[in-house]
């Protein structure tokens, strides 16, 4: 059986481009004991996967060139040599980048039947997105009542993750984001304050937000967003090292403000991290994230795109500021 497959084309120096994606038709190996034919129902589109597009050492291994690319999928069980994943079964993994794709039962995880969320939720709110604000926001930041949070990128996926899930722990929380619409879909979703960083002047807004400074900073963007919360940084303040998007497609190393002496001063705390560090926790995270969803007290927006020909369309949006939310791809 042969397949669609999205393959990376070459590596981008800079900003990607449609070029430097490729589709083409590959052959699907029989199926074996202990695996599974899937259909490809949901595609993830990440920042990350930017980093994986180079060859630079990271994190996790770089996409191999003319090699399927690959990313969190929620896919259907059409075949089964499987004892425990039977035919109609959805199920979510990090799985090569077709509209059908042969994997292993131990590669993937069950979608609960009859769960309340959504299935591509799978992917965002009660997946890697998530998990990471979940664990970054409670694990490292550890806000407390009445402390002040920042959030940049807070309209992204795990953004407007961390604010919720902030505020459920009685913070004040800032965030900020590229547009009108998306500042007023923060404060609907409980924010304190938010405003967009594109059309203010960011220190500013900042210093107004936080008078009494700033506790616990989340930080999915860095860049000039990151070197004005620095300024204002409480004694013993708290940075999760989340993510740096502003500075995926530099081709030069920037320079900026050095943070040492601020966070030596303050006494702050800054961590980077990755959330497959917590994937023994994994399940706890899920649980808890289910719990206080179906209690209602987190809302997940989703900007969809249709299409298996449309994902490079979907992934190069992600550094326009294109998606509020978790963008994903829905294929069939």
């Amino acid at each position: 059986m042969k397949t669609n497959t999205l393959v990376l084309a070459s590596r981008p120096h800079g900003e990607p481009t449609a070029a430097h994606f490729r589709f083409e038709e590959q052959e699907l190996p029989a199926l074996q004991p202990g695996t599974v034919l899937l259909k490809t129902r949901y595609v993830s589109v990440d920042p990350y996967m930017r980093g994986r597009m180079s060859s630079a050492k990271s994190y996790v291994a770089p996409f191999a060139v003319n090699e399927p690319l690959s990313g969190g999928v929620v896919a259907e069980v059409v075949e089964s040599q499987s004892t425990t994943l039977p035919v109609g079964s959805l199920v979510v993994g990090n799985l090569p980048w077709q509209e059908y794709c042969v994997a292993p039962e131990k590669s993937v995880s069950l979608i609960p039947a009859g769960s309340q969320a959504p299935a591509s939720y799978y992917l965002g709110l009660l997946g890697m997105p998530g998990l990471t604000a979940y664990f970054g926001l409670l694990d490292i930041c550890q806000p407390k009542p009445g402390e002040t949070v920042v959030v940049s990128g807070a309209a992204g996926a795990v953004g407007m993750v961390v604010g919720q899930l902030a505020k459920l722990q009685g913070a004040r929380v800032i965030g900020t984001a590229g547009s009108d619409e998306k500042v007023a879909r923060l404060l609907q979703l409980g924010f304190d304050e938010a405003f967009n960083y594109k059309t203010a002047d960011v220190a500013a807004s900042l210093a107004a937000a936080a008078p009494n400074g700033v506790d616990c900073y989340f930080d999915n963007v860095g860049g000039a967003i990151t070197d004005a919360v620095y300024n204002l940084l409480n004694k013993h303040a708290r940075i999760a090292l989340c993510g740096q998007i502003s500075l995926y497609n530099s081709t030069t190393e920037p320079v900026g403000p050095r943070p040492e002496a601020k966070l030596l001063k303050t006494s702050a705390r800054l961590q980077g991290f990755i959330v497959s560090d917590y994937l023994p926790r994994w399940p706890e995270g899920v649980r808890q994230l289910t719990e206080w969803y179906n209690q209602g007290k987190l809302q997940f927006d989703e900007t969809v795109v249709e299409g298996f020909e449309n994902i490079p369309a979907a992934f190069l949006g992600l550094f326009a500021g294109e998606n509020t939310g978790k963008a994903v791809v829905k294929v069939a």
